[in-house]
């Protein structure tokens, strides 16, 4: 059986008309996270938060890095401050992230090993270490993906941004910034 086969069984067993009540767009705690799309902090981040599907608003990508101050990351807060009512952002790294242990040359590779062209990465990516936003330390990366959310004009000043570093391992996490 198929990977797509598998997930639309499970999906067949999974859905049951009624048992999910609808629940509103706007998060009911009224705060967004960014974070990391690392597997490990899948059903493990929210609960060691206290929170439940329809709490908050949850933004990911690899790192949890921001690279473009004006892309994907900014447009979804403006979104969730400005339509959905979030008050507060959280933005949440974690110990042995990958994104901290990239090497650029291995992935450039693996890609051309795959069939991309090494001329078309080049002439895309010309530095695809700061495209992919690698790093060498989480902590590091955290406060200084809260100051990029901190300083963009297109958020504002009234809304805390946190800086925490969540453990995949016992899901601890360990304030980094206080944006109060």
């Amino acid at each position: 059986m198929q990977l797509m086969d598998t997930i639309l069984s499970a999906n067949k067993k999974f859905v049951r008309p009624g048992a999910f009540p609808p629940l509103p767009k706007n998060p009911k705690k009224q705060f967004a996270i960014f974070t990391c799309m690392d597997t490990r902090l899948v059903d493990f981040l929210e609960p060691a938060m206290g929170i439940k599907r329809g709490d908050a608003k949850v933004i990911k990508n690899a790192g949890n890095t921001l690279i473009d101050p004006n892309g994907g990351v900014i447009r979804s807060l403006v979104v969730a401050i400005f339509l959905l009512g979030v008050e507060e952002v959280f933005v949440i790294g974690h110990r042995d992230c990958g994104m901290a242990f990239v090497n650029p040359a291995d992935l450039k590779a693996k890609m051309a090993a795959r069939g991309i062209d090494p001329d078309t990465i080049d002439a895309l990516v010309p530095d695809l270490g700061q495209w992919l936003g690698a790093f060498t330390c989480p902590e590091e990366n955290v406060a200084q993906v809260v100051s990029i959310i901190r300083s963009s004009p297109l958020i504002p000043k009234d809304v805390p941004i946190h800086g925490l570093i969540f453990c995949p391992n016992d899901g601890h996490l360990e304030v980094i910034v206080r944006g109060y």
